[in-house]
């Protein structure tokens, strides 16, 4: 990961720069499955109809409904979103990485020690983007509502805006909490496994530091995350899109988002979407660290004039 050969580093507000450039590119070829997850999880909320049978079938639903934009629909909160949780949780996984190693003589930290950092990222780079996260869910969400039912924001900012006059700013925060305990474990899985798998991949001696290598680490990161954060993800989706009932809240918290799921549902349901969820987050690890190999490692030939490295920081 960190490249041990290599005397110049990579100034830390570039890699926050990189951070986010890569994952809003990303975000560019994934956002209309990342709202085909959102809408399979909002499926079935309350006891209502399970609208769509498959990932397949939401998706061409979408299509006929709403048209080759309505897949789209949210994809300038899905970029603001990259730009602030991503541009964060990167740039400080990467900071604190590489700050160990250089504290144990550049030598990568262990997987504990990596799952921590990327916890610590997760949280941070959560926290901060959180605002973007509810307009992301909403925007959507949308379209599955009758026509007199939807919010209809015209933009990100339009969202962010409206929230704090109709709902006030506190509204932008709602579901911080499963919006940050996602974001640890997915920072904690994502990030921890991306790094091992690499690491594990290049000293087979099987396959050598490249883009076939990071498509490998990446594709192996994706799946584990999928599994472990999908129960978390759906609580907060379900959360940050809830609306007032009577003047009271749609869900009490966590748990209760948790057992009606279970009860109304079904505990499988906890990971509804599984499909694009992985599809969506498997390419998008892989298109955000390819980017963001390739982004570092031109930086560090052509801006540095260091021709020793052909990789990351990551």
């Amino acid at each position: 990961m960190s490249n041990q050969s290599s005397k110049k580093e990579i100034p830390n507000t570039i890699k926050f720069l990189f951070g986010g450039s890569a994952g809003m590119a990303a975000t560019l070829f994934v956002q209309p499955l990342d709202l085909v997850k959102n809408r399979m999880q909002l499926s079935g909320m309350g006891g209502s109809q399970r609208l769509y049978n498959s990932s397949f079938h939401a998706l061409t639903s979408i299509l006929r409904a709403e048209g080759i934009t309505g897949v789209y629909s949210g994809l300038s909160a899905g970029l603001m979103r990259q730009a602030t949780y991503t541009t964060t949780r990167l740039g400080v996984y990467t900071a604190l990485f590489d700050a160990v190693s250089a504290r144990n003589d550049n030598k990568p930290p262990s997987f504990v020690v990596k799952a921590t950092i990327g916890l610590t990222a997760g949280a941070i780079g959560a926290f901060v983007g959180t605002p973007a996260e509810v307009a992301l869910i909403r925007m959507t969400a949308d379209g599955r509502l009758p026509a007199d039912q939807r919010r209809g924001y015209s933009s990100v900012f339009n969202a962010l805006a409206r929230i704090v006059r109709e709902e006030g700013l506190v509204t932008l925060w709602r579901g911080c909490v499963p919006t940050v305990a996602r974001a640890m474990v997915v920072n904690a899985a994502q990030l921890a496994t991306y790094s091992q798998a690499k690491q594990t991949i290049i000293s087979s001696g099987i396959i050598s530091d490249g883009l076939l290598c990071h498509f490998g680490a990446s594709m192996i990161s994706g799946l584990v995350t999928t599994a472990a954060s999908m129960p978390v993800d759906i609580v907060k989706t379900r959360i940050q899109n809830m609306k007032m009932i009577d003047g009271k809240p749609e869900f009490n918290g966590i748990t209760d988002v948790l057992a009606k799921v279970i009860r109304q549902e079904g505990v499988l349901s906890l990971w509804k979407g599984f499909t694009p969820y992985y599809f969506r987050l498997g390419p998008h690890t892989v298109l955000t660290f390819i980017f963001l190999e390739q982004m570092n490692r031109l930086y560090r030939v052509y801006v540095l004039k260091d021709s020793s490295t052909g990789s990351s920081s990551l």
